[in-house]
C-alpha cells in the first residue's frame, strides 16, 4: 500500500501521481496553505471528521446498550424457563398421582360391582384386562410426560 500523501504534496504535484507516474483521473487544484479556500476546505473536513467520529461513538454506545438490554431479557427468559420447568414437574407428579389413584379406585369399583352382582368368583381374565388397561394407561402417562 503506498504511503499517504501529506497536504504539502498537493502544492508540488501536477496532474499525475508522483510515485507511479500515472494520471489520477482528476486534476487537483494547487492550494496555498494560507489561502481562504484551503482554510475553508480544512474546516469543512474537520467538521466532517468530528461528525463521523461522533456518529461512530454513538453507534458503538447504542450497540452496547442493546447488548446489555438483550442480556437482561435473556436472563429473565431463562428464569422463566426454569420456573415453568419446575411447575411442569409438579403438575406432572400431581397428574401421575391422580392417575394412579384413579386406576386403583376403578379396580376396586370393578371388584365391588362384580361381588354385588353375585359374581363371587372374579374371573382372572376380567382382572387381567382391567389391570392391563390400568398399566397401559399409566405406561402411556409416564412415557409421554
Amino acid at each position: 500500500m503506498p504511503p499517504k500523501k501529506s497536504y504539502d504534496s498537493y502544492d508540488t504535484e501536477s496532474e499525475g501521481d508522483s510515485q507511479s507516474g500515472k494520471p489520477c483521473g482528476t486534476k487537483r487544484q494547487k492550494l496555498d496553505k494560507n489561502s481562504e479556500e484551503y482554510k475553508k476546505r480544512r474546516e469543512r473536513n474537520n467538521v466532517a471528521v468530528r461528525k463521523s467520529r461522533e456518529a461512530s461513538r454513538q453507534k458503538a454506545k447504542d450497540t452496547m446498550e442493546k447488548v446489555a438490554r438483550l442480556r437482561e431479557e435473556n436472563w429473565a427468559l431463562e428464569q422463566k424457563v426454569t420456573i415453568l420447568n419446575k411447575e411442569l414437574g409438579v403438575l406432572r407428579d400431581l397428574f401421575l398421582t391422580h392417575a394412579t389413584a384413579t386406576a386403583a379406585v376403578q379396580a376396586q369399583h370393578v371388584t365391588k360391582v362384580k361381588k354385588e352382582n353375585g359374581d363371587d368368583e372374579i374371573s382372572e381374565d376380567s382382572c387381567a384386562k382391567s389391570d392391563a388397561a390400568s398399566n397401559d394407561h399409566l405406561h402411556f402417562l409416564v412415557n409421554n410426560s
